[in-house]
């Protein structure tokens, strides 16, 4: 196998439709690697939103789905801003619904989701087989997550076959069903063991990807061996440590065509490293969008995520009484767990001059947070990779984080040695409890005191390089190594 024709299965790519860092990253891993010469070629499902933004689209083809009645049909076009072709999975009853991809629009997940993403998993199969009338077959199928989960198990059954990699984004979503749902899916038999899909009597979709990919990959490499250990491994931490000769951690990159505070439409003043002084003209305006007073001295601190506890929100909200007692601001993006969300209305509520929050999602404004907050807060108990504090870092906005999954693999703690030595780019804290989180914004604000030694802070991040481009060539190395294990497997049998 040339390794060089790739099609990329995921369940969301921005800006086609996004609820968190897969979208960012389906959105920019295969422009990357077009830009290396690679034929890589999305295929996602045709949600409603998603069709609305993909522009112009044309029906190039029509699939059965086995153990499905209906038909479904392929749409093609460009994802938007790239010339990376996009083939949309058009089930209507499965994927054109009001709501987000995986829940309705008050966080219900749908019930029928084992359903619609076998539908989706046995299209991205028949074009992985050439079976779609596209005439065109790809050598390495790349799945992510447990939406494609089911993508690596039935390929596994064919002969011949492209190589499978599949990608673990977050290992705590495992897409797992009753037994009965198994049954209804109209799935091999075969797959309905313990070293299948069969996941303490349910069906496990995450467990799909990982048993029979070619290779596997976390998008850190912290993350990967984290999720080997009873702490992060979601209780597949045996079946990892089983495969961990096919395991690797590739770290996550950044778009800098999108995430570049010199080039920011989003923004009030564009700048760079060397022209740090005009962030102060997006601290103010990021300070009147949240109704806080206009205070160029007040360090503003920010967090942009889903509420919920693995993003450590709750850390947060039980260090406000210590925090209050400092002079700062505090700005919150983000929407998720109910509990979460009345919390932190109640915090704006309580301090009002000092907290202000946006319950919901807003891709410019999170850009205006990254150009005009001070510290960006990632205080996450656990975090694959993290995408929020490598934009950071670009936009010299300091991040302040967990040392956790990707978070210690791309922050450097501000310590005496490295703010003297210049490697520093950030803040580290160790225990998920809110006295540890308060002390490092402690150490922060101390830090943030001496403008000198901010700034160079700050200057320091700006110059870290996260793009894709490094990644994707790592990427690139897994495919070839996918495609070696590939060729000396043989297909399964049951």
């Amino acid at each position: 196998m040339s390794g060089k024709h790739i099609l990329f299965a995921t369940s969301e790519a921005y800006p086609l439709i996004k609820t968190g860092g897969l979208a960012d990253v389906s959105g920019s891993l295969p422009a990357a690697l077009k830009s290396l010469r690679r034929d890589v070629r999305i295929i996602m499902p045709a949600y409603r939103q998603a069709v609305e933004n993909a522009g112009a689209l044309d029906a190039v083809a029509e699939l059965s789905v086995p153990g499905f009645s209906t038909s479904v049909r392929l749409l093609a076009g460009e994802l938007p801003g790239t010339r990376v072709p996009v083939w949309l999975v058009d089930s209507p009853a499965h994927f054109d619904r009001d709501g987000g991809p995986y829940a309705d629009r008050q966080g219900v997940a749908w019930t029928d989701n084992a359903a619609r993403f076998t539908v989706f998993s046995r299209a991205v199969e028949a074009v992985a087989l050439d079976r779609a009338g596209l005439d065109w077959r790809p050598d390495i199928v790349h799945c992510n997550d447990w939406q494609s989960g089911l993508v690596p198990a039935l390929l596994s059954f064919a002969t011949p076959r492209p190589a499978t990699v599949f990608t673990i984004h977050n290992l705590a979503y495992q897409g797992l069903f009753a037994y009965l749902v198994f049954e209804q899916l109209g799935l091999p038999d075969e797959l309905w063991t313990m070293h299948g899909l069969e996941f303490h009597g349910q069906v496990s979709f995450i467990k799909g990807g990982i048993a029979f990919a070619d290779m596997i990959n976390t998008v850190s490499p912290n993350y990967a061996r984290e999720i080997c250990t009873p702490e992060f491994g979601c209780g597949l931490e045996l079946l990892l440590k089983h495969r961990a000769d096919f395991l690797v951690g590739i770290l996550n990159g950044a778009d800098y065509s999108e995430w570049n505070p010199a080039r920011d439409r989003a923004i009030a003043r564009t700048y760079n490293a060397h022209t740090l002084q005009h962030k102060a003209v997006n601290k103010a305006a990021l300070q009147r969008s949240f109704s806080l007073p206009a205070r160029p001295d007040v360090p503003l601190l920010s967090l942009i995520g889903r509420l919920v506890e693995q993003k450590g929100f709750d850390l947060l909200l039980d260090a406000l009484p210590k925090l209050m007692r400092h002079e700062l601001q505090i700005v919150i993006l983000g929407s998720g767990d109910k509990a979460l969300e009345a919390r932190l209305r109640t915090a704006v509520a309580s301090y009002p001059r000092h907290i202000g929050a946006r319950i919901g999602y807003d891709e410019s404004l999170a850009h205006q947070i990254e150009a005009g907050a001070d510290v960006f807060v990632m205080p996450s108990r656990y975090e694959p990779c993290g995408l929020n504090q490598i934009y950071s870092l670009r936009y010299g906005t300091v991040p302040l984080v967990r040392r956790t999954g990707g978070l210690a693999n791309t922050v450097i703690d501000a310590t005496e040695t490295t703010l003297q030595n210049g490697t520093a780019t950030g803040f580290v804290f160790d225990a998920a409890t809110p006295g540890d989180l308060s002390a490092a914004v402690e150490r922060a604000l101390a830090c943030y005191r001496q403008p000198r030694v901010w700034r160079r802070l700050a200057f320091m991040g700006m110059q870290q390089d996260f793009s894709w481009r490094q990644s994707a060539h790592h990427y690139i190395d897994l495919y070839q190594r996918a495609s070696a294990v590939a060729a000396s497997t043989p297909a399964s049998t049951g």
